[in-house]
This record gives C-alpha cells, structure tokens and sequence, in this order.
C-alpha cells in the first residue's frame, strides 16, 4: 500500500489526517517541523507528502525548492487562502494545493487522483471479497462477476474508496451524480439498498442516522 508522509505541525490536524488514511488502508509517517521531514524525505521512500507551508525550522516552500527534483508528488496544505500562495507552492512544483479547513473527502479525492497520474495507484480496489476494477468497470465477488448498474458501480467505489468515513447523502450524490443533479437523496438510500442485497453488504454498510452512509469491515 502506498506511503503518505504528512507534515504538519498541529497536532490534531496530524492526527486527523493520519486517521482517515489509515482506515482506507495508507500506511502513513507524521513529522511535525520541517528540517525533521526534510531529512525522512531524504532517508525513507514515500509515495506523496502532504507538506504544510507555516512550518517550525523550515517552511513548506523551502522543503519544496530542496525536493522538487526528487519526483514524490506533493500536496500543499496550509490555512492561506491567498492567491499568490497558491501560485508559489504550484510553480515550485506541488501538484496540488488544500486550503485549511477542509473535508477529509476531498483531501481523499485528491490524493488518489495524483497517485494514479504518477501511477503509484492500482485501479483494483478491494475489500473483504470483492474487487473493483475501475477502467473495465466491473465488480468480482469471490471471483464470481457481479453485475452493478453504472450508478451502483459508483456508489460501491465511493464507499470503497472512503471506507470508515461518514459520507452524507449530499455528498453522494453529488460523488455519484454530479452537481446538477436535481432529484431527492431518497435516490441515494434506494440505491444502498440494491448494493445491500445484490453484494450482501448488510452489516458493512452502516446507516448513519439523519446523516448517510459508512462502509466498515
């Protein structure tokens, strides 16, 4: 599984960052100042860091100017919102930037796409006995095919991908459908309910009250 070295200095900001990769199967590294993360990027091999720009001893930009020659994807994150940030930390060669405060949802999104353009990460998904593949788009259980509509092939990869997060109704939908979609979340619990009993994922996927949805092992 992929490597994640996250750089920050709050420590619940940390934390937090390191829970939600952990449960979708990250193996993570936390480093709280910069010189300290400067020299794990140096010693250890990692797959993306996500670098916060106020850091103790050494910023984030100055980390990024000594490793943008080393080709490990970068995720800036810091409480700046300001433009001229933004263009600093993407023209020394970050491949993203995340303003503070965020959604772990979208912080999720964003690593998985730049892994993929690096090709750190397998279009395969899996949990417990089903596999998702993405480019072919189909779905094996017990390495027997399932077949899923489009839109259900979607929702099993969102919660796939988010496995131990909460996902609000809204969210789906606008994961699943898209932002212009204009119809109820009832469409969001009838189609949890077919994935429910054509992949029997009745204890996994967790109705969370007044919220949505958690798939869990």
């Amino acid at each position: 599984m992929e490597k994640i070295l996250i750089v920050e200095d709050d420590l619940g900001i940390s934390d937090l960052i390191k829970l939600n990769l952990n449960m979708i199967g990250y193996k993570t590294k936390q480093s709280y100042d910069g010189e300290e993360a400067l020299k794990l990027i140096e010693t250890e091999k990692f797959d993306l860091i996500i670098l916060d720009v106020m850091l103790p001893k050494l910023d984030g930009f100055s980390i990024m100017e000594r490793i943008n020659n080393m080709g490990i994807p970068v995720i800036f994150l810091t409480a700046k919102d300001s433009l001229s940030d933004r263009v600093k930390g993407l023209k020394l060669g970050a491949d993203d930037y995340i303003v503070k405060p965020f959604e772990a949802i979208e912080l999720l999104a964003r690593i998985e796409v730049i892994l993929k353009r690096y090709g750190k990460k397998s279009d395969i998904l899996k949990f417990k006995d089903l596999e998702v593949f993405s480019e072919e788009r189909i779905i094996k259980k017990s390495d027997q095919i399932v077949d899923l509509t489009a839109k259900e092939f979607d929702l099993l990869k969102i919660l796939i991908e988010n496995k131990g997060i909460a996902l609000s109704r809204e969210q789906i939908l606008e994961k699943v459908w898209g932002y212009e979609y204009m119809g109820e979340t009832r469409t969001v619990d009838m189609h949890v309910q077919k994935i429910r009993k054509k992949l029997n994922l009745v204890k996994e996927i967790k109705t969370i009250y007044k919220v949505g949805y958690r798939l869990e092992d």
